[in-house]
């Protein structure tokens, strides 16, 4: 008899969301909300009609058409009061998913359409961040981006304020957009740059391009995660080095499938990344342009892929691992979070009946 992991319990286990962006994951009705508020053109004005715009949680074919979503998101996200509410509530959602520790991404260019200064976008989405913290416990951090096909000079202003900022709340910068014809190594003077200042990096590599994007975001800008990497098991050699170099894989599973690097969940790579080693985490990329949850997300790994309560329980146990946090600190979180998670046992689960056993009961 297998057995069936209900949603509802995998919304109790403690998790992580370590590849979220805050551009893609505001509430609808706070879209309408602020779109009304601030006098901004949207494309429809009631939630079911926006939804079908934005194809929120629709097969999009490709990363730019799925990215498109963001011109409407954007358009709301360019005063201080709504990007500190938007940060406030993504921080929220996920603690009420019982996400214990959050990195969210961003690129703070693309808040300053109305004249916000750099430096006031990076404070606003921390003041929410930090509201949050001190009304429901969840502790989040940011990762600020650089944008692939946008100018590396720009790239480095952002890999800037990333070092301006460590230490008080930044702990990572990315390089997120069109990955298809931007190589990362155009940015190299901005990961330098981070790297000169000890700051963590994660690069979105191996979604719509090939295992080269992999390799270039490691060996020529020194990434130390990987966002999606859909396209690693191209190359078996890369494979075993990111796994003997506990290079940490953000996997995004449903996003994979509607950005078009993936054809289904079940031929998604994850599980045969899990079965060789590699340190994997489940993560939502965007909860509204996705329409998930990191809960949500896990149980699709269940359902579609076999998961086991083991297997969901490692995942959980690699996102604490692969946090942008101290050493020190990761450590309380895993012997908290490991001595909770066995609290959870498969004894308690209930059984379904295999194919064959259910043939036997007609």
């Amino acid at each position: 008899m297998a057995k069936h992991i209900p949603l509802e319990l995998i919304e109790k286990l403690p998790k992580t969301d370590l590849h979220v962006h805050l551009d893609g994951s505001l509430r609808l009705t706070t879209i309408l909300d602020l779109a009304e508020k601030q006098k901004v053109e949207l494309p429809a004005r009631d939630e079911d009609r926006l939804r079908a715009a934005m194809n929120l949680g629709q097969n999009c074919g490709s990363l730019v058409e799925y990215l498109k979503a963001f011109d409407v998101t954007l358009r709301v996200m360019q005063t201080a009061d709504a990007l500190t509410r938007i940060a406030y509530e993504l921080a929220e959602d996920a603690a009420k998913e019982n996400v214990r520790y959050m990195e969210v991404r961003y690129a703070p260019m693309l808040h300053t359409r109305r004249g916000l200064a750099l430096t006031t976008v990076v404070e606003a989405v921390l003041e929410g961040l930090r509201a949050a913290q001190e009304k429901y416990g969840i502790e989040s951090n940011v990762i600020i981006c650089g944008i692939r096909n946008v100018s590396p000079e720009t790239s480095l202003e952002m890999a800037e304020l990333a070092v301006a900022y460590k230490g008080r709340g930044v702990v990572g910068f990315d390089l997120a957009g069109a990955e298809y014809d931007h190589p990362a190594k155009h940015h190299k003077k901005s990961f330098q740059l981070v790297r000169d200042n000890n700051i963590n990096v994660t690069i979105h590599a191996g979604e719509a391009y090939g295992p080269e994007s992999i390799a270039q975001a490691i060996h020529v800008c020194g990434a130390h995660r990987i966002g999606h990497g859909c396209r690693l098991r191209e190359n078996g050699d890369l494979l075993h080095y990111v796994n003997d170099h506990r290079i940490a894989l953000e996997c995004c599973p449903s996003s994979n499938v509607q950005t078009g690097a993936i054809r289904d969940l079940p031929s998604h790579p994850i599980k045969l990344y899990k079965n060789l080693g590699l340190r994997v985490t489940v993560n939502t990329d965007n909860r509204l342009v996705t329409d998930t949850s990191v809960s949500r997300e896990l149980w699709l790994c269940h359902k579609e892929m076999g998961f086991t309560l083991a297997d969901l329980k490692q995942v959980i146990v690699s996102g604490f691992k692969s946090a942008f946090l101290p050493f020190h600190v990761k450590q309380q979180y895993l012997r908290k979070v490991s001595e909770e998670l066995r609290a959870f046992t498969e004894d308690a689960l209930p059984s379904i009946p295999s194919p064959q056993s259910q043939s036997q009961l007609v």
